[in-house]
């Protein structure tokens, strides 16, 4: 067996094992949700429930909020989720990179219960020093413990937290008895926002309250360039799973393919080139499916960025897509391989429907797809506007 072989069969070996896991988890939570006749809550609910946990909340006009936003700006926050909140209000924003950057390598390990206590002192010194309206977080087990959530709690504030890809990481890796994902976390968030449709009802079961809304985009940085389009086909994201793999053939169909990201020899882009690259290819391709598993797909970021940003998007299928997109004439997406090739090279031969498909996916994208939006939404169910 050669070295390329035993790489292709160990990658093999991973996605088994996971998609394993994966289907043991989903058939638990769907066990536990239907003996206990639970029902994911509908929007009404949780507003009434909010109610009935803040019956001091009353509505405010759109910039007098006071949030306080706990999350680490890896590489798109600041430019997506920041920007939209201020659409709000004032915004005090606790990272605790920023705090602790002289131990990045392996915190978690090392200063992890310091990182909590300090992020429990900080937000309690805020509380105090001003009436806040939410504290809006993007928080993992891995993170912080069920014990620093609970104490968050306590103040009395609404607490707001998003989770992406709960496909995968809903429970995650388990360290010292805690799960890495949401799982032991997510009943002391008063709201757990899921990217995830089926994610829905792991959360009811572990007692939380959630409410499924994709991720979005920030049109004031995602936009177009007036820029000439000089690349066919670019990918921007990390090279990982089957990529590489499905990039090698296309470049043996003739298809050239400029990759970019973690992983791929151009290396990645600045969050600004990122959004230039959009514009200056004629397609801008994506990959829906789930880091490890095999036909597991969730809804990813560059799902409304790449559109918003007035690029051409060709993604891999899955219904969640449908609920956001006119499949065919705002956005494109393959099913397989041999479908893939030919849309690229249907979509490259046809430039005038290229533009069209383009412009409807900048369209919707601006109408209903922004980050302030899904806030708005949130606001609403807290009762806050």
């Amino acid at each position: 067996m050669t070295g390329g072989q035993l790489k292709k069969y160990r990658r093999r070996f991973r996605i088994w094992k996971n998609d394993r896991r994966l289907s043991r988890e989903l058939h638990y939570y769907n066990t536990i949700f239907a003996s206990h006749s639970l029902t994911i809550p509908d929007e009404e609910t949780i507003r009434q429930e909010m109610r009935k946990r803040f019956p001091h909340i009353r509505p405010k006009d759109r910039g007098a909020f006071k949030i306080i936003t706990i999350y680490h700006h890896y590489t798109w926050e600041n430019e997506s989720l920041k920007p939209s909140l201020e659409k709000f209000g004032q915004v005090r924003h606790y990272d605790w990179v920023e705090q602790f950057n002289h131990a990045k390598k392996n915190w978690h390990k090392t200063i992890r219960p310091e990182m909590n206590r300090c992020l429990v002192k900080q937000v309690e010194q805020w509380v105090k020093q001003d009436a806040t309206d939410v504290i809006f977080t993007y928080l993992s087990g891995e993170l912080v413990s069920p014990e620093t959530v609970r104490t968050l709690r306590s103040f009395g504030v609404p607490i707001v937290n998003l989770a992406l890809n709960d496909k995968e990481h809903f429970v995650g890796k388990i360290r010292n008895v805690q799960a890495m994902g949401s799982r032991d976390i997510c009943r002391f968030f008063d709201i757990c926002w899921t990217s995830t449709e089926d994610a829905a009802k792991k959360y009811c079961v572990e007692g939380a309250i959630p409410i499924y809304l994709p991720e979005g985009a920030n049109p004031e940085f995602h936009r177009p360039y007036n820029t000439e389009k000089t690349i066919d086909v670019s990918f921007v994201g990390q090279c990982y799973g089957n990529r590489s793999e499905v990039i090698e053939r296309l470049e043996s169909h003739g298809i050239h393919v400029e990759a970019y990201g973690f992983g791929w020899p151009n290396g990645p882009l600045t969050a600004e080139d990122m959004v230039r690259m959009y514009s200056r290819s004629r397609i801008s391709l994506g990959f829906g499916g789930v880091i490890g598993l095999s036909k597991t797909y969730c809804l990813k970021g560059r799902d409304f960025e790449i559109p918003m940003s007035g690029g051409l998007y060709l993604t891999e299928y899955h219904p969640e897509l449908d609920r956001f997109y006119d499949i065919g004439s705002e956005i494109v997406t393959y099913r397989d391989f041999d479908d893939l090739v030919e849309k690229i090279r249907f979509l490259l031969s046809n430039p005038e429907k290229a533009d069209e498909i383009r412009r409807k996916g900048f369209e919707r994208a601006r109408r209903e797809h922004s980050w302030e939006m899904r806030f708005e939404k949130i606001f609403h169910l807290l009762g806050l506007i």
